[in-house]
């Protein structure tokens, strides 16, 4: 699983043209509230494996960072509209970091990434420690 996250995080790198746009930040709590809400996308870049291992949080919409068709995926999730806030998720805040940077250089200029994950990281103990709530994808 590591060796596909890596390819993946170099597969959109080079398709997204990553450089240093830095996206805001929210911690797992922040990104359901305002999902719930209606006021920001939350999209779950992780893979379907992951997905199925600890289901996805209530109101992300999964769009696994590895699918050829990620761009046209995530358009139809904020219904063309770039300026929607949009907030990435994964396991542990390392690929969602990079996706939303290169989204933001992508011309999307509402991002923010979940730097604590599903799982947890330094930014945070994760959705799952947090006992938000998930569904089946």
């Amino acid at each position: 699983m590591r060796v596909a996250a890596a390819v993946a995080m170099v597969w959109l790198a080079l398709v997204l043209r990553v450089f240093a746009a830095e996206p805001g930040q929210l911690d797992a709590i922040q990104a359901h509230t305002r999902a719930e809400a209606g006021k920001l996308v939350l999209i779950d870049v992780r893979t379907e494996e992951e997905w199925r291992e600890t289901g996805i949080g209530t109101f992300a919409v999964p769009i696994s960072m590895l699918d050829r068709a990620f761009l046209q995926k995530l358009d139809a999730a904020v219904g063309g509209d770039k300026t929607k806030p949009i907030a990435m998720i994964c396991a542990s805040g390392v690929r969602s970091a990079m996706v939303a940077r290169a989204l933001a250089n992508y011309g999307f200029s509402r991002v923010y990434d979940v730097s604590e994950g599903m799982d947890g990281s330094r930014a945070g103990p994760g959705w799952l420690a947090r006992k938000l709530p998930v569904k089946q994808p």
